[in-house]
């Protein structure tokens, strides 16, 4: 009996209800002929029935399937016997309770099989079992108690059309606070951590800093863990692929957009924009690879011809191949805002004796231009978040360099970087994660902010 059966139970149950309650309701009115007398539709009455059957079951479904596994993790434990785990740590005990769910579940286990194992894995499928029995038989109960409730309540006076989208307004609201409560958490998780980061680093360091190395010396007498904390170079090596990728894109991306909306026939446009979008669904590993073992072998090879020191991984590289990664973004984004610009502006244009070229400088881009600000945003930030592309192509080494041919690494790069593997989050290294993430997250917003304020002002003008 698992949850997403007692799912598809309560959405019958549902349907059972709604049939029921506006059946209720035209019986109470005296009929088909007669349901004019109700306050509401006879189908605002069925999905009032609906809701009282489906939310209570589902909240229950959701706090239930929360809290069984603790629940019963903890009648499991507190049934072993006291020599078992009197001299355990916390992280054996925690291992041997794992190898006691994986024995109950059927998985491997990694210690050996005592009868004592044996008995709490009984135990926690036992309590497993009577903890769904008693699931199915709350939502059952709760499911005949709404039905009942919406039964009673059904009459002709009652305002059932309210009474739903009220309840349906309600659940909107809180879908709708879903996105702003996780922005909240992650905003205020990684303030917290970055907070106790510049508790171990200060913060002039950190932005100020030109030496990266967040290596920590575990000994007094080790050899490269100087622990250094400047981020100088992430940021300079952001920028200079940002930079690079964007100087590709777009002039590219809008050009194409130009020659698509404007230029371009029918027939071609509706081969060459399919084609061009492809590109936005690559895999960037996909893009990573092609920039290591094609684009930067090739500039290379090419900086060597003519005498130029090229690294085997570039900013130049990553950055290139960034951009064309980019391109989907700005030149649909873009397309799309163009078209959008009514057919009026365009013939009064011409009526003025404006050629086509004149038409899309003077007319066309001012009143595009704040979607296609919103485009280059998009694609800004996309090039800012990218991380596989640097890492195949441009390397990990934290270079203060303006020179594209050399080997430069990023922010998420470092990020990624330094939450590989097992981690301590009680040290500055890892804690330093963090600190790039706040302010890359800054920066974004910086970003957003600048991108709005030009949307605004020229949407004023032109609207």
């Amino acid at each position: 009996m698992s949850a997403s059966l007692l799912l598809l139970f309560i959405l019958a149950a549902m349907a059972a209800a709604y049939q029921i309650g506006r059946k209720r309701a035209i019986s109470v009115a005296g009929g088909v002929s007669r349901i004019n007398r109700l306050h509401s539709l006879p189908g605002y009455y069925g999905w009032y029935a609906a809701l009282w059957v489906g939310l209570p079951a589902f909240v229950l479904l959701l706090v239930w399937t929360g809290l069984q596994d603790r629940i019963v993790t903890m009648l499991m434990v507190n049934q072993l016997p006291e020599a078992m785990t009197a001299e355990l740590s916390e992280g054996r005990l925690g291992l041997m309770i794992n190898d006691i769910k994986n024995l109950a579940t059927g998985n491997i286990t990694s210690g050996e099989i005592t009868p004592a194992v044996q008995a709490a894995a009984d135990a926690y499928s036992r309590f497993n079992t009577l903890a769904e029995a008693a699931l199915w038989v709350l939502a059952l109960a709760s499911a005949m108690i709404g039905l009942s409730l919406a039964w009673w309540r059904t009459s002709p006076t009652f305002r059932a059309r309210n009474r739903v989208e009220n309840t349906v307004m309600v659940i909107l609201v809180m879908f709708s606070s879903i996105a702003i409560v996780t922005t909240l958490g992650i905003v205020l998780s990684v303030l917290f951590e970055s907070i106790l980061f510049f508790q171990k680093v200060p913060w002039t360091e950190f932005f100020f800093g030109t030496n990266w190395s967040p290596q920590i010396a575990l000994r007094a007498d080790q050899v490269g863990a100087s622990g250094a904390f400047g981020a100088i170079p992430l940021f300079t090596g952001t920028l200079l692929i940002s930079a690079i990728a964007m100087v590709v894109a777009v002039p590219i991306g809008l050009l194409s957009a130009v020659y698509l909306s404007e230029y371009a026939p029918r027939r071609v446009r509706s081969l060459a924009k399919p084609v061009l979008e492809v590109l936005a669904g690559i895999p960037t590993v996909v893009y990573g690879f092609f920039a290591a073992l094609t684009v930067a072998p090739f500039i290379r090879g090419l900086g060597e011809s003519i005498g130029l020191d090229v690294a085997s991984e570039s900013a130049l590289a990553a950055g290139l191949v960034m951009g064309i990664m980019i391109i989907p973004f700005v030149s649909s984004l873009s397309d799309d805002v163009i078209n959008a610009v009514p057919q009026a502006m365009r013939d009064g244009s011409y009526a003025l004796g404006a050629t086509q070229s004149e038409t899309i400088r003077r007319v066309i881009f001012p009143a595009a231009l704040p979607g296609i600000v919103g485009g280059i945003l998009l694609a800004v930030s996309r090039a800012i978040g990218e991380t596989m592309i640097v890492v195949m192509a441009a390397g990990l080494a934290a270079n203060l360099t303006a020179n594209p041919l050399d080997s430069v690494t990023t922010v998420t790069v470092q990020i990624v970087t330094l939450l590989t593997g097992d981690q301590e989050f009680d040290s500055a290294k890892t804690l330093a994660a963090f600190a790039l993430g706040l302010t890359l997250f800054v920066v974004t917003l910086a970003l957003n902010a600048i991108a709005l304020h030009i949307v605004r002002k020229y949407r004023e003008q032109y609207e």
